[in-house]
Formats: C-alpha cells, structure tokens, sequence
C-alpha cells in the first residue's frame, strides 16, 4: 500500500464521502457537506436509504458466511465503517478471508482499518477501479489472499450505479473467474418507485444532486437489476428491495420501498 503522497481532492464533492456523512462518520470535507445537505433537502430520506443499504451489506454476508463461503471480494468498499465486512464474517467464521478494492484515495488513507483481521483470517486492501476487473483478478493482494479454486463471493454494494461502460461485462468478468459455488451479492439504485421523472420525492431528484457536481449515477429497473444475475441462481426472494429481501417476514408499506430505492440479490453460480 503506498505511503506516498494522497491527493483528497477535498474541493470536490465525493460519494464516499457523502456516504459517510449520510452514516454519521467524520470523513468528510465541506463540499461533502455542502452536496449531503443538499441531497438532505431534496431526498430526505436518503439517511435511511444509506442505513439500509448497509444492513443489508450485513445480513447479505451472514447469509453467504452461514452457507459455507469463506472468501470474499468486496469492489468499491468505501470508507470504512464498523462493522466492516470481515468483522461480520470473521464473527462466524474466523477463517474468512476477504479482499477490499476502491479507487477512492480517501479509502486507501483509512484503509489500514480494513486491514485489522481475525488472527484465523486475513484481509487485504487493492487500490483499483471496478471499471477494471482483469487488474483486480491479477492483483498480486487478490491472488496471496484467495484461493481462486474455492468458492468466492463477490460484493458489490451501492457501486455499479457509479461506474461508466459495459457494467455487465464487468460482473461477468469477475464472476467467469470463479468455480462452482461462488455467490454474487450487490444492491443497486432504482428510480422504479419515483412518479414519473419530475417527482418532487423521488429519488432522481437525489441524483440530480450528483449529476449537478459531475457524479455520474445510473439508476436501473429491476429488469436490469435482474440482468447481472443471468446464469446464476438467484437466492429467495430473488431481486428485491434491499429491506424486503433482508426481512422478508416483516410487512413494510410501499411508501418505504420508495424511500429506500435500492434492489438488491444474491446468486449463486452453479456447475458450468
């Protein structure tokens, strides 16, 4: 890990940081602020659409630990935030081993938190874009940490709605690298709940917060959510919004869905 010189770029506004901010972390600058404050105003919900996401991050790998997985690959981790995915593997399974990637120079600043593993485990931190999944497969980090030729699930958590190109190319990428048995888990953004585009409580007008300081964000349809799954077998109760799919036993009102805005699944690929 470089222990150069971090440009933060802290005049910028950054959806790690806003992240962070919507969690109630520290890790932020004024122009994170600023940006949050504003997406406060025109989706005040988007506290509890963070909040959510990250639970369901948590149950997702309870799920996947209790069913045997024992390696992850988590793309666009994000700044850290406790528990952080290994801790809540590593508190089932001690051995579980996981891999963070993010581009983001303020991840790689705190990433030494991501790095603090169950002595059974381990954990290692690459410095990469999601955009870019033969550099994160050849990542010399990925193959000292992973056993390639034993199932692996990868997470994708609230990333690929910030990724430019063929994002499908991307997952297929990372998932024809693994056996048998691996798991693909990750949530989504979706404007499916807004009505229509000029919803004055809908979640393009978050967006538009984004889009106004140059944050590419593409919001997809379940349909879409739905394509990444193709070839994989989709885990009860298939694409779903991320606090339906982490309680399905529990009754929401649709108004919630609406707040909450995100799919999310998990598959699992079976015999080639």
């Amino acid at each position: 890990m470089s222990e150069g010189f971090i440009d933060l770029r802290a005049d910028v506004a950054h959806p790690a940081r806003m992240y962070d901010y919507f969690l109630g972390g520290k890790d932020f600058y004024e122009a994170d602020r600023d940006a949050a404050e504003q997406a406060l105003r025109d989706f005040p919900a988007v506290r509890l659409t963070a909040r959510t996401n990250r639970e369901f991050m948590h149950h997702a790998t309870r799920y996947l630990t209790q069913h045997g997985i024992r390696q992850f690959l988590d793309v666009g981790t994000g700044i850290p935030t406790e528990p952080n995915l290994h801790q809540v593997a590593q508190a089932l399974a001690p051995e579980s081993r996981v891999v963070y990637v993010d581009n983001d120079p303020i991840v790689l600043a705190h990433a030494r938190a991501l790095l603090v593993s169950a002595a059974e485990g381990r954990t290692a931190y690459i410095q990469a874009d999601a955009a870019e999944p033969e550099a994160i497969l050849a990542a010399p980090q990925l193959q000292e940490t992973l056993d390639l030729s034993q199932p692996v699930a990868v997470s994708l958590m609230a990333v690929l709605h910030f990724v430019s190109g063929d994002v499908y190319d991307i997952v297929n990428t990372l998932m024809a690298s693994l056996v048998p048995g691996s798991y693909l888990a990750m949530s989504h953004v979706t404007t499916d709940f807004d009505a229509g585009s000029e919803d004055p409580v809908g979640m393009a007008r978050l967006l538009e917060v984004y889009d106004d300081r140059g944050i590419l964000v593409r919001p997809r349809t379940r349909a879409e959510v739905a394509r990444f799954f193709q070839g994989l077998e989709l885990v009860d109760p298939g694409v779903e919004v991320i606090h339906r799919w982490r309680t399905p036993g529990i009754e929401h009102p649709h108004s919630h869905d609406k707040k909450v805005s995100l799919y999310g699944a998990v598959g699992r690929k079976g015999p080639n």
